[in-house]
């Protein structure tokens, strides 16, 4: 019998390379795909993207773990590569954090991101952030572990968002305890420097990522160099998010002012095509009550 790689184990076969691994984020299902047939290997469910696309309000905690979770199963039915889920601060305490982390593995992500944030948490780049305490920190990485030892099928992908409030040593010693305590991947939020993303990543064992924001306090450095830093994954937030809001706002403009648009959509076969009509027409074929002439 043929194996079939579980989503973890296709995330785990891309950290064994070593390579850097480019990630653009989705929002939903739509991106998701998109994201997958322009050939990237991995995506992420951005927290600040879906939380504006979902339910139209900024990434300051206000979903909750059940919408988050729908989203990811959406997004998980429409894909074959994996998926990074984002478990923000696992919406509770620590028990809460083993059932969001089983609640992941479950709805088919790859990993999730659980992070030291005191709840409600906020966008990473943004103000007002705070941490707790580092025995709460620990406890929620600690939980989230437990799960994955439990059986849950899914990687831990610990945050730190130490550096806004406590300084770059207190960040590195926090993902530093992360990693002891079975962390899969680490992610420092927001150094603001490539001195400081040099730094940690001399410091800091095992895979780790970065988090580009376009504008956000992180250099936003090329592929090549965060390799060479040291960095394996390259996660990309908001640039689908930052386009598509830029490419409707165009088109509503264009409209409102009754002019023609068409140089501004995506051509009908090829949007018929990308949503998975031609796939689907091709698929029915096989069934005849699902035939349709036209």
């Amino acid at each position: 019998m043929t194996h079939i790689k579980t989503p973890a184990d296709q995330l785990r076969a891309l950290l064994a390379t070593g390579d850097l691994i480019t990630m653009p984020c989705c929002f939903d299902a739509l991106s998701a795909k998109l994201i997958e047939q322009e050939g990237f290997a991995l995506t992420f469910m951005s927290g600040f993207a879906t939380s504006a696309s979902r339910i139209g309000e900024p990434d300051l905690g206000l979903m909750s773990y059940g919408e988050v979770l729908d989203q990811a199963r959406n997004i998980t039915d429409a894909i074959s590569i994996p998926l990074i889920g984002d478990g923000d601060t696992g919406y509770g305490n620590a028990m809460n954090v083993r059932r969001t982390v089983t609640g992941f593995a479950k709805a088919g992500c790859a990993a999730v991101m659980i992070e030291d944030q005191l709840a409600p948490k906020r966008c990473g780049h943004t103000k007002g952030k705070e941490v707790v305490g580092r025995d709460e920190a620990f406890d929620r990485i600690r939980a989230a572990v437990d799960a994955r030892e439990a059986g849950a099928d899914i990687l831990i992908l610990a945050r730190t968002d130490a550096r806004h409030q406590h300084g770059l040593s207190e960040a590195i010693d926090r993902a530093a305890k992360f990693k002891e305590l079975g962390a899969d991947i680490l992610f420092v939020e927001a150094p603001k420097s490539v001195e400081e993303m040099r730094t940690l990543c001399a410091e800091l064992p095992g895979p780790k990522m970065a988090n580009i924001v376009e504008g956000g306090e992180t250099p936003d450095l090329s592929p090549e160099d965060l390799k060479e830093i040291g960095y394996q994954i390259a996660a990309y937030p908001l640039s689908l998010m930052a386009a598509a809001m830029k490419a409707m706002v165009e088109c509503l403009q264009t409209m409102k002012a009754g002019q023609p648009r068409d140089d501004k959509l995506m051509n009908w076969a090829d949007l018929r095509n990308r949503i998975g009509f031609d796939d689907y027409y091709k698929e029915s074929e096989r069934y005849a009550s699902s035939r349709r002439d036209g």
